[in-house]
């Protein structure tokens, strides 16, 4: 195929379209083939698909800096915009008495991000998630009590696949039984959120109403375990003071690390158990060939996060004049490390769309981000994860798509989960 060839098959990739974000890999590979730093017109946005490319760009923190909160808050900018007169007025009401999240470590670079996740770094040591191991295992068994003796056919992603990260992740961050409920509701509508995904304008309404709601508890929590500290990721954050500042964290900064661990906590975790049963049920024989063994369950966990990486790609900023696979790029652009695009690289990973729980490399994986920014709260995912489906499959066998089922992708640009999915099983 010549070059003008190979860049008309690149420029036909619409990334943005709903068929594309519902299945992304064919454009992925389009892409990684002929265009791995592919420009979109009309974003000053460059979408980076190559393994080697997306490791290049994440070691050099200089250049590609992690300050790039601006995109989300453009996205979030261009669905207010196209709201109706009267939803713009309720969502600048509700959002003049929000606190305003000021970026702490995901939106920041060194020293800044590590000054914040050393203070939470504490909770995911080996010897505390080895630790939480009692009571992670006992919240996936009462998940799995509660719909078991069912008829055999149960949505997975109501009936386990939500419901148990978000218990563990309010376990964790110390959110009181009696506000659970809630709290499960307002965290699902923020990571949904996130999804960047069209909306209606009520429930453009609902998500900020519900995320006002959610800081007003979290600041109650906040206030209150700074009186009487518990051990938990609040009091944690209520309690710890920055070092080279010599003060408390406002409640703007507690709120913008909790906000991240609750998609980085709960929506992930959620998404992989999801798409790690679709694969299940899609794959004859893979069921019986991983029961029991923790070792190729947890081959199958590195290899279920590379084939559907939960969060599809991240932004950074270019600070310099630059160029990445001899493509050039400029000071203030942003660029799309594309994880989703790079997990599935054929240069990689050997028969890269196929899951393979014998892969060498499957750690190798990208799910969790890379470098600095690697997923802080990745070793607790893992232990939920592993132990979910041994879990499962200790407990079910038979597992495949109820009739009449075909899962899709909701389409979003950031975040890749599926709404439903409906299985049918038999109680072993």
């Amino acid at each position: 195929m010549s070059d003008s060839e190979d860049s008309t098959r690149a420029a036909d990739v619409s990334l943005f379209d709903p068929a594309t974000l519902q299945q992304p890999y064919e454009a992925y590979q389009t892409l990684r083939d002929h265009d791995p730093v592919h420009f979109v017109p009309g974003m000053n946005l460059h979408v980076i698909t190559r393994y080697d490319l997306l490791r290049e760009a994440i070691r050099d923190t200089k250049t590609y800096s992690s300050k790039f909160d601006g995109f989300l808050g453009a996205a979030q900018q261009m669905m207010f915009a196209a709201a109706p007169a009267d939803v713009q007025a309720e969502l600048l009401r509700i959002n003049g008495e929000m606190i305003v999240l000021p970026p702490t470590m995901l939106t920041l670079d060194e020293p800044e991000h590590t000054q914040y996740r050393s203070l939470v770094s504490k909770l995911f040591t080996v010897s505390e998630i080895k630790r939480s191991e009692v009571e992670v295992q006992a919240t996936i068994d009462r998940a799995i009590q509660s719909f078991i003796g069912s008829s055999g056919d149960i949505d997975f992603m109501e009936a386990f696949a939500n419901p148990v990260p978000l218990e563990i992740i309010s376990v964790r961050l110390g959110i009181p039984e009696e506000d659970r409920a809630f709290f499960y509701q307002a965290a699902t509508a923020g990571a949904a959120a996130l999804r960047l995904s069209p909306i209606a304008p009520e429930e453009m309404v609902r998500r900020a109403q519900l995320a006002l709601d959610l800081q007003r508890l979290l600041v109650r929590l906040i206030e209150a375990r700074r009186v009487e500290p518990r051990a938990d990721m609040i009091s944690i954050l209520a309690t710890s003071k920055l070092e080279e500042a010599n003060r408390h964290l406002t409640h703007g900064e507690c709120l913008s690390i909790l906000n991240q661990f609750l998609v980085a906590g709960h929506e992930t975790t959620t998404s992989t158990f999801g798409w790690g049963m679709l694969h299940l049920c899609r794959t004859p024989g893979l069921q019986d060939e991983i029961r029991g063994d923790a070792k190729l369950i947890k081959t199958f966990v590195e290899e279920a996060l590379r084939l559907e990486s939960p969060v599809q790609g991240l932004p950074r900023l270019v600070t310099q004049d630059t160029e990445l696979g001899g493509c050039p790029l400029k000071a203030g652009q942003l660029v799309m490390l594309r994880y989703g695009a790079a997990n599935r690289d054929e240069r990689q990973f050997e028969r890269a769309d196929e899951i393979d729980v014998h892969r060498d490399k499957a750690g190798m994986q990208m799910a969790f981000g890379s470098g600095v920014h690697h997923c802080i709260g990745a070793p607790l995912a893992r232990q939920e994860l592993n132990l979910g489906f041994m879990s499962l499959l200790a407990a079910m066998k038979d597992i495949r798509l109820a009739a009449g089922t075909e899962p899709m992708a909701e389409p979003s640009f950031i975040l890749r989960n599926l709404p439903t999915l409906p299985i049918a099983f038999a109680r072993r």
